[in-house]
């Protein structure tokens, strides 16, 4: 794994990104940003599962006006998404929000541009230039064909020129498309010409089934490449997903950690236990956890007892019954009736243990 591609630093609120900084993990409301309350209620259940950074897309003055209750209510940063209106730009900035999601090139006349950046100049706070494979430029597409990977460089560097031309610098940068293969050539491709934060992601990524496929593709690959300083995992249905599937992809590669690793067999004709309802209803019970425990529900003799020593906590299958192991130690033999309970009950009291000893 590459982990050597340094970028610059930025502050986005209480949040590092890029520098050095663990990479953190985003997502995005789908509430109405005008219902204050409905707005902060979902933030709160994304805050709860592991979001660092939150935005809200501000489609017009009504849902900037109301980005100031969001804020003084809000625990993580937040980041306004705006479109081709300066003017919401400028409320957001003064709303108190965290940084800005603009293209400059949709937002009008230059002197419109110069006037949101001196708005986050003044207060130092970074903008995230946001190409999407969808919505490149008229003369980009006509030149290149199609939304290339080399056109969406193409456009992020256009962007960025036009930020450094007006002497800012605290910017990160995503290049998103719905295809992976094109999403991680235009990185790979944006990471050698630039030092500034990468933003990684693959948009309109589809359900939860299949997004989080594309995603873990996607975004593993880059990130195994030492790409990638801040994600978001965009799928169509509850943004909650979205930060446990972000969770999972930074976990699998041991560059975050947060909550338990799960390790389970696929089952085979030597198991003799339900196991797949066991690790269902452990993963379900446990997804709230954040005690970084290593838990293995394994079902059979052949590689059970092996995997569930090794872990923190494991159950090993046998017949209709399970050994529990507690840091390679065997604590008990269990009916298959118990095994979850028993499974969960330990790993809140390891949980437990592990927070009173910091």
């Amino acid at each position: 794994m590459n982990t050597e591609r340094k970028t610059r630093a930025l502050q986005v609120g209480s949040v590092a990104v890029g520098g050095g900084a663990p990479v953190s993990v985003q997502s995005m409301c789908n509430t109405d940003t005008r219902d204050i309350a409905a707005t902060l209620t979902q933030i709160r259940a994304l805050e709860a599962a592991g979001c660092e950074i939150v935005r809200c897309a501000v489609p017009d003055m009504d849902a900037a006006n109301a980005l100031h209750g969001i804020v003084d209510g809000c625990t993580i940063p937040l980041i306004a998404d705006i479109h081709f209106d300066y003017r919401l730009a400028l409320q957001a900035v003064d709303s108190g929000v965290a940084g800005l999601r603009i293209n400059p090139g949709n937002i009008g006349e230059s002197w419109k541009v110069a006037e949101v950046v001196r708005a986050c100049s003044e207060r130092r706070l970074p903008i995230r230039i946001g190409v999407n494979g969808g919505s490149l430029e008229k003369e980009l597409l006509e030149r290149h064909g199609h939304a290339t990977a080399q056109a969406m460089v193409e456009s992020a560097l256009g962007h960025i020129r036009i930020v450094e031309e007006l002497g800012y610098d605290q910017m990160k940068v995503s290049l998103k498309a719905s295809d992976v293969r094109r999403t991680v050539e235009a990185y790979r491709l944006l990471a050698d010409q630039v030092d500034y934060p990468l933003h990684i992601g693959i948009t309109e990524a589809g359900t939860t089934w299949a997004g989080t496929i594309k995603s873990a593709v996607g975004l593993g690959a880059l990130l195994y490449d030492g790409i990638g300083d801040t994600l978001r995992v965009s799928l169509t249905g509850d943004p909650v997903e979205e930060v446990r599937v972000g969770w999972e992809i930074l976990k699998s590669l041991k560059l975050r950690q947060r909550g338990p690793v799960f390790v389970s067999c696929p089952t085979c004709g030597r198991c003799q236990i339900d196991l797949i309802r066991v690790a269902e209803e452990v993963e379900v019970r446990l997804q709230q956890l954040t005690a970084p425990l290593t838990i293995a529900v394994m079902g059979c003799v052949v590689n059970g007892p092996g995997e569930a020593r090794e872990a923190d906590l494991g159950i090993a299958g046998g017949k209709e019954m399970g050994l529990l192991f507690r840091k390679g130690e065997i604590v008990r033999r269990l009916p298959q009736a118990e095994l979850a309970d028993a499974l969960v009950e330990e790993a809140l009291a390891l949980a437990e243990r592990l927070e009173e000893q910091g």
